[in-house]
C-alpha cells in the first residue's frame, strides 16, 4: 500500500512533543513491514537552517476565493523514507513551530489549514496517488474535509485515517481568521458560532479515527474524557479504535544507555544502585541508597497531576523517602516546587529544566516513577520506567491503565495504580508502594524484573495499523 503521513513534526527532524515520536517510529515500523511510506510536513525555519534542500518541482499555486498561495516542494531521502516538505515562508519561516517563546501564533488555524491543502497539492504535483493518508492531530485535521470535497478525481480511491494524540488540543479558530477556508463552498456546515473546531472536522470526515491506546479510545466516548467531543465520537464509535503507541527501546534500554554511569539488565540489577547514587548526587540530595527514591520527569501542567501532588508534599516528606522532579511548565507550579525543595533539601529536589541526561538518569536511578495524570492518552514514561526496573505509580487513565498492572495482582503486578482523581487517593497509593519497598525486598525485585521483561513494540502497533489500512483499502 502507498501510505502518506501528513504530520506537523517528526523526531530527529523537528520535535516539540510525543507526536514527533510517532511521526518517526510508526513510518519506520511500517516500512520494516514492507509498506511504502511517504511523509509530508512543513518546512520550518529550523529545518531550512539545518538542511538546504532543493526544490523538486516548479512553484505550486493554490487558489481560494480572493487569495493566491504559492509554495515550493522540497525533498529529502531520510532513513529509507521519502520526506516532502511544504515550503511557504509566510507560514513556516518562524522561530517556533506553533508559538514564539511566549505566545501561540494567532494564525495557526490559517497556517495548518493551508498546510492540509498543500499536502494534497504536493501529492498531485509529484503524482503520488496514496491508498491511505494518515493525518495526525488538529494540525492536519482539515485534510479529510478538503479531500472529501476535492473534485479533481486524483483522490477518488484514497482513504483517510485520523489519529487523535490528545483530544485536549482541538484547533478551535474563528472562521474569519482562516482565509484559506473562509470561502470554501462547503465550510459553513463546520462552523458553530463563527468558530471552526478542526479536531471535530477530522473526526467527522476521516474514513477511520484512531487514538493512541485502547483505554483512551473508551474514555473519548465520555463527556469528561473527550473534552466535549463525545457526541461526535459516539456517532462514529464503530469507526474508532485505540492502538497503543510503542516504545523506542533503541533509545530507552538500560543495557546500552550511554547516559548511565553503569549499564544494567534484568539479570543484573545491582548496577542500578550506581545510577541511584549518580541521580542523588546530580540532584543535590544526600546519597542514601536504602531510602526509596521517587522520580518524575514531565511538563509541569495540571494534566500531569500536580493538583494531586502539591497538596500532599508535606505529608510525603514525613516518610523516609526522597523525591526528584524534573521539568518545565506552569510558573506557579515551578515556584511551589522550588520553594518546597529549599525547605526540604535532604528529601526533595526540583530541577527546573530539561535535559536528556537527567531524564535518563531519573528513569534509571529512581526506585519509583510518578505519573498521577488527570488524563494521559498513551504515556511513554511509564513504558520507559518498566524497561528500567523503576516501578510506576500511576493513575488508572488512558494508556497508563493499558500498560501498568497493579501490585495487588500478585504474580502479574508491575506497578501501583489508583483510580480516584484526588490527592488522598494518590497519597494512599504512594504509601502502599513504600510499604512494598520496605516490607518485602524479594517481591519488590520480582516486580521490577516483571516490568523489565514487558515489551510495547512499534512493530506490534504497526501491524495493527497495517490491518486497519488493509481493511479500508480492500
Amino acid at each position: 500500500m502507498n501510505i502518506v503521513f501528513a504530520i506537523s513534526e517528526v523526531e530527529e527532524l523537528v520535535k516539540t512533543g510525543g507526536l514527533a515520536d510517532v511521526g518517526k517510529a510508526l513510518p519506520y515500523a511500517l516500512h520494516a513491514l514492507g509498506e511504502s511510506v511517504t511523509i509530508v510536513m512543513p518546512y520550518y525555519k529550523v529545518l531550512a537552517e539545518q538542511y538546504n534542500l532543493p526544490s523538486i518541482t516548479e512553484q505550486q499555486t493554490l487558489f481560494t476565493e480572493g487569495q493566491v498561495y504559492q509554495f515550493d516542494i522540497r525533498y529529502m531521502q531520510w532513513n529509507n523514507l521519502a520526506v516532502y516538505f511544504v515550503d511557504s515562508p509566510d507560514h513556516f519561516m518562524r522561530d517556533g513551530l506553533y508559538s514564539n517563546a511566549y505566545d501561540v501564533y494567532e494564525d495557526n488555524g490559517e497556517r495548518f489549514s493551508f498546510f492540509s491543502g498543500a499536502v494534497l497539492q504536493t501529492l498531485k504535483a509529484i503524482d503520488k496517488k496514496p491508498d491511505v493518508i494518515h493525518c495526525h492531530d488538529w494540525h492536519t485535521a482539515m485534510l479529510p474535509f478538503l479531500l472529501t470535497h476535492d473534485r479533481s478525481g486524483f483522490f477518488d480511491y484514497c482513504k483517510t485515517v485520523f489519529t487523535i494524540h490528545n483530544a485536549a488540543f482541538q484547533g478551535v479558530h474563528k472562521l474569519e481568521d482562516i482565509p484559506f477556508l473562509r470561502h470554501h463552498p462547503s465550510i459553513l456546515a463546520q462552523v458553530h458560532g463563527g468558530y471552526i473546531n478542526m479536531l471535530q472536522s477530522g473526526i467527522e470526515y476521516a474514513t477511520k479515527v484512531t487514538t493512541v491506546s485502547p483505554n483512551y479510545a473508551r474514555e473519548l466516548l465520555t463527556d469528561l474524557g473527550s473534552h466535549g467531543l463525545h457526541e461526535r465520537l459516539v456517532s462514529r464509535s464503530s469507526d474508532l479504535s485505540g492502538i497503543l503507541n510503542g516504545c523506542d527501546y533503541t533509545q530507552w534500554n538500560p543495557e546500552t544507555d550511554p547516559y548511565l554511569p553503569r549499564n544494567y539488565s534484568a539479570s543484573n540489577l545491582h548496577a542500578k544502585q550506581s545510577c541511584k547514587e549518580a541521580l542523588q548526587t546530580k540532584s543535590g540530595l544526600p546519597v542514601k541508597l536504602s531510602v526509596p527514591l521517587i522520580g518524575m520527569v514531565c511538563r509541569l501542567t495540571e494534566q500531569k497531576g500536580f493538583g494531586y501532588i502539591l497538596p500532599i508534599l508535606d505529608e510525603l516528606v514525613k516518610h523516609n523517602l526522597q523525591m526528584v522532579i524534573v521539568g518545565t511548565g506552569d510558573p506557579k507550579v515551578c515556584m511551589d516546587l522550588g520553594e518546597f525543595a529549599q525547605q526540604h533539601p535532604n528529601q526533595f529536589a526540583f530541577i527546573n529544566g530539561f535535559s536528556s541526561e537527567h531524564a535518563h538518569l531519573v528513569e534509571a536511578g529512581a526506585d519509583f516513577f510518578l505519573m498521577p495524570s488527570q488524563f494521559e492518552p498513551c504515556g511513554l514514561n511509564q513504558m520507559y520506567s518498566l524497561a528500567y526496573g523503576t516501578v510506576p505509580i500511576v493513575r488508572s487513565v488512558g494508556g497508563l491503565k493499558d500498560t501498568v498492572i497493579d501490585h495487588s495482582h500478585c504474580d502479574k503486578g508491575t506497578g501501583f495504580v489508583f483510580d480516584e482523581p484526588t490527592a488522598e487517593a494518590l497519597l494512599a497509593c504512594i504509601r502502599r508502594a513504600l510499604l512494598s519497598y520496605y516490607e518485602n525486598t524479594a517481591k519488590f525485585r520480582e516486580m521490577q524484573i516483571r516490568g523489565m521483561n514487558k515489551r510495547f513494540t512499534w512493530e506490534a502497533s504497526a501491524k495493527q495499523y497495517q490491518q486497519l489500512y488493509d481493511k479500508i483499502v480492500h
